[in-house]
């Protein structure tokens, strides 16, 4: 099956449209993050996590109310598994109380649960602890995977292509993360270990698209060698455009039946990653393809340019696209 093996659509001409649509959905995003800022899970800002197990279905208002009553204020309560099972991920906030001391949350816990529950009528499964320094250090360390990323990326890209490409997939990656923040903000998701792994899974999602849109440029400039880099750009778009739609659409399938049935722990993952897969997609062809043109504008590459002339999109016909 080869869905749009024919197309020639002139993406490039529309990247001022897209570029519009990017400003907004940017300052938007902005101002959300500025106004609500992000909601980091315990294992950044320090707290406890308690697993347990009920005799029956419990109601998560009666036990935050009781929570609130130990001085467990804002305890975010999560269904595990089963109705009958929960997580409940506190920080303890009575007067002269450690608030990252693992017992007296413990302890608050059992507290209200015997008051909601009755005692001996659920059981602990586990307890967990992160102090407000190793959350600090995992904020720490995943911002530096997100930076190496970058680096790495722009070099390989340099090697492989040419400097112009690096700097220009760069951009775009860069307008993924910020545009995938904002989407969290906005949507109120906890940012969780699972949902940084999720933010970096959709940066090499995205990442892998536009390599293979740069590799098709690639080749089709030395094809070419007179074609203006704009029809070149759009060319290679089209060619790999039905690789595109197959590739995201079964990623989207995948990632929309684990947000429905994969469960509290894996939905914060598949919902981000969904997301990513779109801004992924937009990306390659409206931002990385368009900045690698304007670069190529401003400092033409060696590499097959000798008769070449860069115009701008408005200012020529679209060439007819050839399968291959």
């Amino acid at each position: 099956m080869r869905l749009f093996a024919n197309a020639n659509y002139d993406f490039i001409g529309f990247r001022r449209y897209a570029y519009g649509v990017t400003g907004v959905v940017l300052l938007l995003g902005g101002i959300a993050l500025a106004t609500f800022g992000l909601n980091y899970s315990i294992e950044f800002t320090g707290g406890t996590l308690i697993q347990v197990r009920t005799e029956k279905p419990v109601d998560p208002a009666a036990l935050r109310s009781a929570l609130d009553r130990e001085g467990v204020v804002g305890a975010e309560i999560q269904q595990f598994g089963g109705p009958d099972e929960f997580v409940v991920r506190a920080r303890t906030a009575k007067h002269g109380t450690d608030a990252d001391n693992t017992q007296a949350t413990a302890t608050a816990v059992t507290t209200a649960l015997d008051a909601t529950l009755g005692n001996g009528h659920y059981s602990i499964q586990r307890t967990e602890a992160v102090g407000p320094k190793v959350g600090g250090e995992l904020r720490q360390k995943a911002l530096y995977a997100i930076m190496v990323s970058f680096v790495i990326v722009l070099i390989y890209l340099a090697v492989r292509f040419e400097w112009r490409f690096g700097l220009a997939a760069v951009i775009a990656t860069a307008h993924d993360i910020l545009t995938t923040m904002a989407f969290i903000s906005v949507m109120k998701l906890e940012v969780s270990l699972v949902v940084v792994g999720a933010v970096l899974s959709m940066v090499g999602y995205s990442l892998n698209d536009t390599i293979i849109i740069f590799d098709r440029v690639r080749e089709n400039l030395h094809k070419y060698k007179r074609d203006h880099f704009a029809d070149v750009l759009n060319r290679s778009i089209n060619e790999t455009l039905p690789r595109s739609i197959l590739t995201h659409g079964t990623s989207l399938a995948t990632l929309l039946a684990l947000a429905v049935f994969g469960g509290e722990v894996i939905r914060p993952f598949a919902v981000v990653m969904f997301f990513g897969v779109f801004t992924g997609t937009f990306s390659s062809i409206y931002i990385a393809s368009p900045v690698l043109l304007a670069i190529e504008k401003r400092w033409p590459g060696a590499d097959a340019r000798g008769a070449r002339q860069v115009k701008a999109a408005g200012q020529r016909t679209p060439q007819p696209v050839g399968t291959r």
